[in-house]
């Protein structure tokens, strides 16, 4: 008898060892409990080729993209001819071609998956920034990218510092009707007329090893590195994270219709609204920023049937209901990544919304969000954990101190192996994340998986700030704050917060002497870093506490984070004697 695939049926086959199959005991490794996926072997394939190769022809007329405050529609055929406009435009005017880096300095909008596309259809790498980036933030990238090209809003380009790179004004919507949006965009819409045919016969010489896009992590410790992404991990997460999962969740005849309402300058965002969902031909209303008033209105309006969204936006989304919002009966599904999830907050949403599908899941800049996802069955309903792996994803649990492999059960940190793989640091950056030879990357999280192969994030090694899904990097604000005259030594780390899941705490040193205030140091950083990496806490201490080795003892800062929580909830400044 021809046993049942696991992945129909939810549960793991056991082993001749009465083991469960998703693991092997002998190598110590986890493998996904879904058959494989047949990924593209052509060495020559790009993504936009092969996006653009998987959306459906039945009917060019219609939304790809939906503007969310005017319904103004792209179709799937305007998609198509407006990306490879732009890309000949971008090559001719700009000289945009294979390894050229260019900055999207954009927010969301149905524009921000065009130009995003175009680049890479141009041959360039794009490098994308959140669009409240400060001046000094931007002039870094910039720097560090060796960019040749800005694409930036109009809120964006007041901001910029001087550039040797030129700078294109990108608007929000490709409706020019308006007489100021005819003069302020002139030179984009001029870009947009150098090929009104299409520009895909001229296409540039990029293949699947070839870099295409340059996004900023973290990584395990320190400042932000930028992570480089070839069109073959950019492809793999087309097939391996949005396409399996929409064919996972199909509903019938249910026309599906996705709510952006995440960043897209951010892999989440990215992955599902600027590439992946297009190449299904799925309608993605974008919305500018999240605003849940606005986004209740929008699902209404357009009857959104699934929701990516991080924890604070589903913390919103239940005040709102509990207010009298309106029940949301179009949802079919919303799935939360990007930053853990209490317990509580999910039970919450689930009473707020019994009619949703929620499924949570895991990835990282690192590995082009590719990951898992969550897969409830009749059987299985495990809203806290993060899902099975990915088809074509392999994992380990390896021991903090000894390194040897743990089976179901037992936490450790997390390894991943698979094609969405970074294909390592700009600049060769050194960092214990950076893939090992043998092809492992080492995540940072401490995790376990279940008996039926469902994974569990409990913690983390790295240093990474989650905020309201955002990361940032205690080494980018240590930097920013060590240039501040009055400051000797420094240490950033995060403490809870129920509204953002984490904010920053400053540790800081003074000169002897001096007064400084912490509205100061607050003041200080807000002037020279993006809206939501402002330091929220600063705390006056003797010394920073450090190893034998010289490395921050963090664990002590947040310890001290928490105590001084406890003895007051409404301090935003204090001091300590760590």
């Amino acid at each position: 008898m021809q046993r049942p695939d696991a992945s129909a049926t939810g549960i793991p086959w056991l082993d001749g060892n009465g083991s469960p199959s998703f693991y092997s005991a002998a190598a110590g490794i986890y493998s996904s409990t879904h058959p494989p996926v047949l990924l593209p072997s052509d060495p020559s394939l790009s993504l936009v080729s092969h996006l653009f190769a998987r959306l459906p022809l039945d009917d060019p007329r219609a939304p790809s993209l939906v503007e969310a405050a005017t319904a103004a529609t792209v179709s799937r055929a305007d998609l198509r001819r407006v990306v490879f406009s732009l890309a000949a435009g971008l090559c001719r005017r700009f000289g945009v071609r294979r390894g050229s880096v260019v900055v999207l300095l954009l927010p969301n909008s149905v524009v921000f998956p065009v130009a995003f596309l175009a680049v890479l259809a141009a041959g360039g790498v794009a490098t994308t920034m959140n669009p409240s980036s400060a001046p000094a933030e931007i002039a870094a990238r910039v720097r560090a990218t060796g960019a040749s090209l800005v694409l930036a809003s109009r809120e964006g380009v007041a901001k910029l510092p001087p550039f040797a790179a030129p700078v294109v004004l990108v608007p929000e919507s490709l409706d020019f009707s308006a007489a100021d949006d005819q003069h302020v965009f002139a030179s984009f819409r001029a870009l947009l007329d150098y090929d009104t045919t299409g520009a895909e016969t001229a296409a540039p010489e990029v293949g699947q090893d070839d870099a295409a896009a340059i996004l900023f992590s973290s990584g395990t410790t320190g400042r932000s590195k930028g992570v480089v992404l070839t069109h073959r991990n950019l492809i793999a997460m087309v097939e391996l994270f949005v396409r399996f999962e929409a064919s996972q969740y199909a509903r019938g005849a249910c026309e599906i219709v996705y709510l952006a309402a995440l960043p897209m300058f951010h892999v989440y965002g990215l992955s599902l609204f600027a590439v992946g969902l297009l190449s299904l031909g799925t309608t993605v209303v974008v919305m500018k920023r999240f605003d849940v008033g606005e986004a209740i209105r929008a699902i209404e309006r357009y009857k959104v049937t699934h929701l990516p969204l991080v924890p604070p936006v589903m913390a919103a989304l239940v005040r709102a209901t509990a207010a009298g919002a309106p029940p949301l009966a179009s949802l079919v599904q919303v799935s939360c990544g990007a930053a853990p999830t209490s317990a509580t907050l999910i039970h919450d949403f689930l009473e707020a919304f019994p009619h949703v599908d929620f499924i949570q899941g895991y990835g990282m800049t690192e590995t082009t969000a590719v990951g898992t996802r969550g897969f409830n069955t009749s059987k299985h309903k495990k809203y806290t954990s993060v899902g099975l792996l990915a088809p074509n994803t392999h994992a380990k649990i390896v021991h903090l101190e000894s390194g040897s492999c743990l089976p179901p059960g037992s936490s450790g940190e997390l390894w991943l192996h698979g094609p969405g793989i970074m294909k390592g640091y700009l600049n060769e950056d050194d960092d214990d994340a950076c893939p090992r030879k043998d092809g492992w990357l080492r995540t940072g999280d401490i995790a376990y998986f279940d008996s039926d192969g469902y994974l569990y994030i409990v913690g983390r090694l790295k240093d990474t700030i989650k905020y309201k899904g955002f990361q940032i990097a205690p080494g980018d604000l240590e930097e920013v704050l060590m240039h501040h005259p009055e400051i000797l030594h420094v240490a950033v780390t995060s403490a809870e917060d129920k509204e953002a899941g984490e904010i920053p705490v400053a540790f800081v040193v003074r000169k002897s002497g001096s007064t400084l205030s912490c509205m100061q140091v607050m003041e200080y950083v807000a002037k020279q870093v993006a809206t939501y990496k402002r330091v929220k806490k600063v705390m006056f201490v003797d010394a920073i506490p450090k190893s034998a080795a010289g490395k921050v003892l963090r664990r002590l800062l947040k310890d001290s984070v928490h105590a001084s929580a406890a003895a007051s909830n409404t301090a935003a400044c204090s001091s300590s004697k760590l």
